[in-house]
């Protein structure tokens, strides 16, 4: 699997997968899951009701990941999934690197190649943006080693600040 790094809008990837980060409820809120809600159009919003209605009545928990309609996005679809919030007490890396995980995994069963990934809890989750880098560049190579047939995982860094914290890591890793 090959890993890319964009400075960019996520919103505007021509991808097979989109990936949000977001909240619990589905319902769409700020940042990047804002931003897809907006973008997309009421047909993703209209899915994740009925998802709310079925599977998930009590939110998607942190770690998991479901798959929409990407609506009026250039991509096929939007995968969902929840970050955890970042709390210097509780170690919740396990659950962030399940974001990344699981949304390969979604990507797999509707058969993706290309995934554009948003720095998953990094912004207003709290996680620091250096350790939020590391957990979702291991996470993706960890999957990558035969777990996966995404052949692209494009993590799609809304600014110069966590562009060059991802930089460092893919880097570091060779």
């Amino acid at each position: 699997m090959e890993i890319t790094l964009i400075r960019g809008d996520i919103t505007g990837q021509r991808v097979d997968a989109v990936v949000n980060a977001a909240n619990s409820s589905l319902m769409g809120g700020g940042g990047v899951d804002g931003a897809i809600h907006r973008r997309g159009g009421p047909a993703i919003l209209a899915e994740c009701k009925q998802l709310r209605a079925s599977r998930y009545p009590d939110g998607l928990p942190a770690g998991q990941a479901v798959a929409t309609t990407a609506g009026n996005l250039p991509a096929r679809w939007v995968i969902h999934t929840v970050g955890p919030v970042y709390a210097k007490s509780v170690d919740r890396s396990g659950q962030l690197a399940s974001c990344y995980r699981e949304s390969l995994q979604v990507a797999d069963e509707l058969g993706a190649e290309a995934v554009a990934f948003p720095a998953v809890s990094a912004g207003a989750y709290g996680w620091p943006i250096d350790d939020a880098a590391r957990i979702a560049i291991e996470a993706v190579r960890g999957a990558a080693g035969g777990l996966s047939n995404v052949t692209e995982a494009r993590f799609v860094l809304f600014d110069q600040t966590a562009y060059d914290a991802f930089e460092r890591v893919v880097s570091a890793a060779g």
